[in-house]
């Protein structure tokens, strides 16, 4: 009976019983290595922050204009099949977002799901001077660093009203300000993960965007929608660190897994040997020859 379960199956079975340990199971930091930053942030990037809205909602009907120049709705990119990156950015910025962007492109040609199919990604621009051709070009730039052909259906870039980006990152939880002497804008370096449906998933903060860490949170904000048995496998056996920002192997699970292969082996190995001897038994003797056996 078990040689003729699927393979899949068999390794999802396997999965949820050596990796379904919670995350709590990681030893905590003890409070004594605990460390508080009292120093207060410089004075322009006071109030420049990301608050998550963890299960909150994304802000699906607020309306924009896309690249290239026609009207648009945030949840025009929501099919209810894959997830979304929602990002806020603008195409002037003069070092961190294309930093960002370019980190995050990066870990996304380490993902083997494909952009435009299995997930999609939504920038709207913090300037609202941005136009079309300016989206355009910064869209152009970012698709062809990610190189990979019919993605240019899976990413958009908007711009529109200061009212509806300012709703844009409350919704998001995302604090940011207009410096004037500078003629530019302090934010933070945050990508958010939304489900299918519209459900804040993730928050992934920086400018680095490891591959494993985007594949796992795909997988979360998927909500088993796309993903092998291999990802949720995986997925099992990592969880998300949020003082590091990405996930991390479960040190306990790892070494359940160990052990779980190892009992899986030798039962699969007394299975083989069983069956091996019970077509022995069936199998009859084969008649003697004549004179076989006379001295």
């Amino acid at each position: 009976m078990l040689a003729r379960l699927r393979p899949r199956l068999m390794l999802a079975l396997f999965a949820a019983f050596v990796c379904a340990a919670p995350a709590a199971s990681a030893d905590p930091v003890p409070a004594s290595e605990q460390v508080d930053r009292t120093e207060a942030p410089p004075q322009r990037l006071i109030g420049v922050d990301v608050t998550e809205h963890l299960r909150g909602r994304a802000p699906l009907d607020l309306g924009f204009t896309d690249e290239s120049g026609k009207p648009a709705m945030v949840r025009d990119y929501f099919d209810g099949k894959v997830p979304v990156i929602l990002t806020l950015n603008y195409s002037n910025c003069p070092m961190l977002c294309s930093f960002q962007l370019s980190a995050l492109v990066d870990g996304l040609k380490k993902v083997s799901w494909e952009l435009g199919k299995d997930y999609r990604i939504v920038t709207v621009s913090m300037d609202p001077s941005e136009t079309s051709e300016l989206g355009h070009r910064t869209r152009a730039r970012y698709l062809a660093q990610y190189g990979r052909p019919g993605a240019e259906s899976g990413w958009h870039f908007l711009h529109g009203s200061e009212a509806n980006i300012r709703a844009y990152a409350d919704a998001l939880g995302i604090s940011y300000a207009y410096n004037e002497a500078r003629k530019e804008y302090a934010h933070p370096a945050t990508i958010v993960l939304v489900s299918p449906s519209g459900i804040i998933n993730r928050y992934l903060n920086g400018i680095d965007y490891p591959g494993k860490t985007l594949s796992l949170s795909l997988v979360e904000a998927s909500e088993g929608k796309i993903g092998t048995s291999v990802d949720r496998f995986v997925l099992y056996c990592f969880h998300y660190d949020s003082k590091e920002g990405r996930y991390a192997p479960v040190a306990q699970n790892i070494m359940r897994v160990g052990g779980g292969l190892t009992v899986f082996l030798l039962v699969g190995s007394v299975l083989v040997l069983l069956r091996r001897e019970k077509r022995r038994a069936k199998t009859p003797s084969p008649p003697l020859r004549p004179n076989q056996g006379e001295t």
